[in-house]
């Protein structure tokens, strides 16, 4: 008999979890409580409970060569970033080829997940699931959580004095659907992230005046980067990743600093992080500079505190005649069918091994997919993880002791703490957390081996862009458009801005590039070498 997965959720994580269940030929059910695929991507015009929800006007951050499923490219005429209709249309087209509509159970919520009373030897889980208002509870054999992290909004009114007294509305983001509503309106928006960026530029078009309220300040990054190319196709190389590995740590943090400051200064628009070499998730937004520039969007400190019609920041200037405060503040962890404990085992934070599976768990039939964040895209990472946690459902991969997880998510916490800072995600550098993931199943690109049997191939994959292509080039899963699909990436990404054809299509030099970045430190090396020899 098969053994049977139980998979919250139909969104990305889960999809990729039902395919990777039926690769190791394991029996997956997937529940998903709305009545369509995609998760945070299936848009609605209104907020629904438990579902995460996105704004009319959301497009990706990451470009379609880099966001894929490692065997299904986008098409050639995709656009490189994309509406969310266009991302829904390809998670259909996707769900459609690897038949696994059928393994999904929709309008069904899932209410309870607890260990089967002879857990320590069977591993199993009952879950519990509700659908027009009756109950089923089913035995699985392990359980994959795939329901996200946008679900559940973090409102921290109790860190707004005076807030209860405002007349003028305040919201979540996750409830923001378009500008219209706030036409002519002075808004404050709280929180400097994606979306806090993304809601105030739409804004600004419409809205009397938008300030954007941060703590911390952020990089803010251009969808379009070097000679503009897509800028996860070029800074997302095994090369730089190499590089600022090796490099002394005072070395790769002023080429960051530097190459975040190279569209503009961020000094000069108050967006400076206030740790600038931490390397926490940029904000991606290729128009905000300009509206700060054209006045319609200014930037201000936190809020210190609110009155009946006004906002106090903490640099004592004051924000007059609000009309509405949007909380861009983000969103919480919460899986209220589990008990909260098998997540946060410690000190009551998330603690995972490599951010999927729980360590102090007695048997290894339990895993979170999805929850990881990197700069690095959600669906290659989703499905990276959900191959290993299949194969260990399917014994043929197995975990270290409890001892050594912890140890692992112990050191893992301090490279954290030292490159992203202190916050509540679980980051991680993408190359190195996805070639350890590949490590385990076998699938890591074996790139010395490559330079010896297939030089042309192996300069794309050390060179070009990390794609998601490379995990699928060998070991268990290999796909055998994978080598060509990596040797004509930059077709498919040049070919929808090549609507107008001039002449040849330039593609980027990515060693001269990377040399041309290094040479200023090379050149002080050199003159210190010099001195001091």
């Amino acid at each position: 008999m098969a053994k049977r997965v139980a998979i919250v959720g139909a969104g990305v994580s889960g999809l990729a979890a039902i395919r990777c269940c039926l690769e190791e030929g394991l029996e997956p059910t997937c529940f998903e409580r709305s009545d369509d695929i995609g998760g945070l991507w299936k848009f609605s015009e209104h907020a629904e409970e438990g579902r995460a929800s996105i704004y009319r006007s959301v497009f990706t951050n990451s470009s379609k060569e880099m966001m894929c499923f490692p065997d299904f490219p986008y098409p050639d005429d995709y656009p490189n970033y994309m509406h969310h209709s266009k991302l829904q249309e390809y998670l259909r087209a996707f769900a459609h080829a690897k038949s696994l509509l059928g393994h999904i159970r929709f309008e069904t919520l899932v209410t309870s997940v607890k260990k089967c009373p002879g857990f320590l030897v069977t591993g199993q889980w009952t879950v519990v699931t509700e659908k027009d208002g009756k109950q089923e509870s089913t035995v699985f054999d392990a359980v994959m959580i795939c329901s996200g992290h946008h679900v559940y909004p973090n409102l921290p009114t109790d860190s707004f004095p005076g807030l209860e007294q405002l007349q003028g509305n305040y919201l979540h983001s996750r409830d923001y659907k378009g500008p219209e509503a706030f036409k002519g309106k002075r808004v404050l928006v709280i929180g400097l992230g994606n979306s806090g960026s993304d809601i105030a530029v739409e804004l600004s078009r419409l809205a009397a005046q938008v300030i954007i309220s941060t703590r911390s300040g952020s990089w803010v990054m251009s969808r379009v980067w070097d000679d503009g190319y897509p800028w996860d196709m070029v800074y997302v190389t095994r090369f730089a990743s190499f590089l600022r590995n090796i490099l002394p740590s005072f070395v790769s943090d002023w080429l960051y600093v530097k190459k975040m400051n190279t569209w503009f200064k961020h000094e000069n628009y108050g967006l400076v992080p206030l740790n600038r070499p931490l390397r926490k998730e940029p904000v991606f937004n290729d128009e905000l500079p300009s509206r700060i520039l054209c006045g319609t969007v200014s930037i201000k400190p936190g809020v210190k505190k609110f009155t009946e019609t006004s906002a106090v920041f903490e640099d004592g200037t004051v924000f007059e005649a609000i009309d509405s405060v949007i909380f861009a503040t983000g969103y919480g962890y919460a899986y209220p069918f589990l008990d909260d404990s098998i997540i946060k085992s410690r000190n009551n934070e998330v603690t995972l091994y490599k951010g999927i599976f729980p360590p102090q768990l007695e048997q290894s039939t339990l895993a979170v997919i999805g929850l990881v964040q990197s700069l690095g895209a959600a669906i290659p990472t989703a499905d990276l993880q959900a191959r290993w946690a299949a194969k260990v459902f399917a014994n043929s991969c197995t975990l270290p002791t409890t001892n050594e997880m912890m140890g692992d998510i112990d050191e893992k916490m301090g490279k954290k703490l030292k490159w992203f800072g202190q916050s509540h995600t679980l980051q991680t550098d993408y190359i190195t957390y996805m070639d350890e993931l590949g490590s385990f199943i076998g699938t890591k690109p074996d790139i010395p081996w490559l330079f010896l049997t297939d030089p042309r191939l192996a300069l794309e994959v050390f060179f070009g862009p990390c794609s998601p292509y490379q995990f699928r080039l060998m070991g268990p899963g290999k796909w055998e458009g994978a080598r060509n699909a990596i040797l004509t990436q930059w077709n498919r990404t040049l070919r929808p801005t090549r609507t107008r054809a001039v002449s040849e299509a330039q593609q980027p030099h990515h060693f001269y590039n990377l040399l041309k970045m290094l040479s200023f430190p090379l050149l002080l090396l050199a003159v210190w070498l010099t001195l001091y020899s």
